[in-house]
């Protein structure tokens, strides 16, 4: 990976490096960094500017939702942009834009199959919109998001009813106060079992269970099947 592999392939978003560091950091993982700080002595790896990106990404897609959905109370909007912004979601982004072929990793996470870990795309794709953001300004991550994310909002890809938890939270509040927990009862032990499975509980009853790559996954898996039994039960 160089910097001109990077400016090719923003170039397809319409954007035109002016700054090539920023950049380079983003495409950076803490694995290569490590690994090759003997000969690059000054090498920066991308966990400070993904932050940046993060905030930088709450802002602009808070101010879209906002200007796009003038009657969504706050409540609403709140879940709605953490459906958009969650790690699932812009992991799938960074696969799109074709970003995950070039983040350098160290050796041992290249073997581990990291380059396609959600949790390391999420941090990517956040990682260069604030490298775009640092290089271009805010107009030009507005450019990049209205290809990338904003699109995907306005042709439903993200809705509220995937937000299980919310969901069945409020279907059990309408009878009044309510006793809900979630219990992970099985976490990941090996490389054939990476799942991890979350029962939830209603007054310590079990309701629904679920599985998923994480717990909040599972937890949410967990919530559409309690929901499921709660429609079938009406």
């Amino acid at each position: 990976m160089g910097i001109s592999d990077i400016e090719a392939l923003l170039q397809e978003f319409g954007l035109t490096i002016k700054n090539q560091k920023p950049y380079m950091t983003a495409f950076t993982h803490s694995s290569y960094a490590n690994e090759n700080r003997r000969q690059f002595p000054d090498i920066e790896y991308n966990e400070r500017i993904e932050f940046l990106g993060d905030a930088v990404l709450e802002l602009t897609v808070s101010t879209y939702i906002y200007q796009h959905f003038p009657e969504m109370p706050e409540g609403k909007l709140s879940r709605f942009r953490s459906i958009i912004v969650c790690e699932d979601s812009l992991a799938k982004r960074c696969k799109e834009c074709g970003f995950d072929q070039w983040i350098r990793l160290g050796h041992g996470e290249e073997q581990s199959g990291a380059r396609n870990r959600p949790s390391l795309l999420c941090d990517l794709f956040e990682s260069v919109v604030g490298a775009i953001y640092l290089d271009l300004g805010l107009d030009a991550v507005e450019h990049f998001l209205a290809q990338t994310i904003y699109p995907k909002i306005e042709n439903g890809t993200f809705s509220l009813q995937s937000d299980h938890k919310t969901a069945l939270q409020e279907e059990l509040q309408k009878n009044g106060k309510i006793d809900l927990n979630y219990q992970t009862i099985e976490q990941p032990s090996n490389e054939n079992n990476n799942q991890f499975t979350v029962e939830v509980q209603l007054f310590g009853d079990v309701i629904g269970t679920g599985s998923g790559h994480n717990k909040k996954e599972a937890e949410q898996q967990a919530a559409k099947e309690a929901l499921g039994k709660l429609h079938n039960n009406d």
